[in-house]
């Protein structure tokens, strides 16, 4: 028999309420938490593993499923993406095999959820708890948060399925939930919840959990599983408001797959829940609400994985066009439209991962050397030969030295208050250092060497062309090992690296034989000849100390033994 329907009057909805929103808080703190640790445990591997895997759409798909399975996250995978294509280390058609990916990644939450583990909650988070009380390295504390954000999860879940069981008999809310059953109604009240709450993950959990209860029949909840793909596109949306234009153009790519998906399932619900049903278990000795919460759950989780990998494998064929199209709706900024004192490369976005945050400091990092580089560069002619303007110009050049080193600075600081292993603590204050070296070769520039060229005015001094010929061969050599530390830095080229460090002794030959050749003309007979020796004196000075700080770099550079996040064949197709 039947239980009684229960009335309004004795539906308990503040415990309901407190029991459903509760249990939904705990779900996503523990998501948010375990997701955190997995970050710092698997980010740097999932970051290679990415890089390599995605020579082709259909190795993106797999990579990305793989990735998003393991972090329980499409949106950290869809950061690695976007943070891959800023650094140039992947093309928009691999993203968008990614992104698909990510979408079939998700699935696996649906699919632990419909295998009813929740009793085992409180002892992940009784094992987590104590996993991070005795463990004694930071990492190891991480595995301890992953399982206590696992059981905090699964325990949020056990929440929501005990304050909605008095569902089951209150008659308004069985009707309500009938409704469901009509597409249009489905997909809009999901997608809007889903936009709330900013989770599709989340969503599809109470769908589940509904269905657990017998509330929710099939072609209902896979509506609202629909639903949810399209309501998880506002997080895209909202995600990319004033982010750089290749995180805008991962979140068209994610916007035009799930919207394609959920048009081309919405006029096939039947169908599809015919499928299900046939591949899921089924429990024909059970009747009424009884056997709709024994099958929904499970055909529910299937549908969902069915959806996803389904849409993959009709869309993945078109990852070259519809990146075309995004490219042409969202065209990139010239990187000439971008100052060299505005980043270009750090964005908020990155700093929940490390590994793409340190990555992404790192490009910043060349763009400052590139610009020390250009400085040095023009800093002799104007010193020996140029005007008062073109000194002046050197000084306008370091102001957007000294900005961009600033915005690198706040950036790496930010980031040094989350969640970092000890290899990229070690990392940052690595990247910290060459900041600061590239800083100090603009700030020598600017005063000192600029001072050298305004007393060459002051003191009416001109330079000989054999002592130019000198300096400007010790100025050469200064010159290539700031251009082949900034281009070991882009390339992580440790070699390069150390051909700068090794080359130390030249740049002390080719300074002592111009102070030896200023030593011979210091008796020359010629005007200013003590105002001449002091200028080239600081000239050569100063170039020393410039090689210094490219060596502190260098050896930066060498220490690395981080890896790229790409092969030779990262960047075809």
């Amino acid at each position: 028999m039947s239980p009684p329907l229960a009335t309004t009057e004795s539906l308990a909805f503040g415990e309901l309420t407190m029991g459903l929103l509760g249990g939904l808080a705990l779900f996503l703190f523990g998501m948010d938490r375990m997701t955190r640790a997995l970050r710092v445990i698997a980010g740097a591997r999932m970051r290679r593993f990415l890089g390599r895997l995605t020579t082709n759409p259909v190795k993106g798909v797999l990579a990305g499923a793989a990735t998003t399975a393991i972090i329980q996250s499409s949106s950290v995978t869809t950061v690695l993406v976007i943070g891959f294509i800023s650094a140039g280390l992947m093309t928009l058609p691999q993203a968008i095999g990614v992104i698909m990916g990510a979408n079939i990644g998700t699935t696996v939450t649906a699919q632990i959820v419909a295998f009813k583990v929740t009793k085992y909650a409180l002892a992940l988070v009784a094992g987590g708890f104590a996993w991070r009380l005795v463990a004694r390295e930071r990492k190891a504390a991480f595995y301890g948060d992953m399982i206590l954000g696992l059981g905090l999860l699964f325990f949020g879940m056990e929440l929501m399925s005990d304050a909605t069981r008095p569902l089951r008999t209150h008659e308004p809310f069985i009707e309500w939930m009938r409704r469901m059953d009509n597409p249009v109604l489905g997909i809009a009240v999901a997608a809007a919840f889903t936009a709330i709450i900013q989770s599709s993950s989340a969503t599809t959990v109470m769908v589940i959990v509904l269905a657990g209860q017998g509330l929710i029949s099939l072609p209902g909840g896979i509506a609202l599983i629909l639903g949810a793909n399209l309501g998880t596109c506002v997080t895209a949306v909202l995600g990319s408001i004033g982010k750089p234009r290749e995180a805008l153009q991962a979140s068209a790519a994610h916007i035009l797959f799930n919207l394609a998906g959920v048009l081309v399932w919405v006029g096939f619900i039947p169908q599809l829940a015919d499928l299900v049903r046939w591949m899921s278990p089924a429990f024909p000795d059970l009747e009424g609400h009884a056997r709709l919460a024994a099958e929904s759950p499970r055909q529910i989780a299937n549908a969902h994985t069915v959806f996803n990998v389904a849409n993959t494998l009709l869309l993945v064929w078109l990852t070259r066009p519809l990146a075309s199209l995004i490219q042409k709706l969202f065209p990139e900024r010239p990187e000439d439209a971008v100052r060299l004192g505005e980043p270009r490369f750090l964005d908020s976005l990155y700093l929940g991962t490390p590994p793409i945050a340190l990555e992404m400091a790192r490009k910043e990092l060349s763009r400052l050397g590139a610009g020390a580089l250009r400085m040095l560069r023009h800093s002799l002619s104007a010193v020996l030969y140029g005007s008062r303007e073109d000194l002046e110009a050197l000084n306008r050049e370091d102001d957007e030295i000294d900005s961009l080193h600033g915005a690198i600075v706040d950036y790496l600081g930010k980031l040094l208050h989350g969640n970092l292993s000890d290899r990229e603590a070690a990392l940052l204050r690595d990247y910290l250092a060459a900041a600061n070296a590239f800083e100090s070769i603009g700030d020598m520039v600017e005063t000192d060497l600029v001072e050298a060229g305004l007393e060459r005015f002051k003191s009416q001094v001109e330079i000989s062309p054999g002592t130019g010929e000198r300096l400007t061969e010790l100025h050469r050599r200064v010159c290539w090992a700031v251009d082949q530390v900034v281009r070991a830095l882009v390339d992580r080229d440790r070699e390069a690296a150390r051909e700068v460090a090794d080359a130390k002794s030249e740049i002390n030959r080719l300074a002592d034989a111009a102070e030896d050749h200023l030593l011979q003309r210091l008796t020359a007979s010629e005007p200013h000849r003590r105002n001449a020796f002091r200028v080239e004196s600081d000239l050569i000075e100063n170039f020393k100390r410039i090689y210094y700080f490219t060596k502190r770099i260098a050896r930066v550079i060498a220490a690395d033994t981080s890896e790229p996040p790409r092969d030779e064949d990262s960047k075809q197709g």
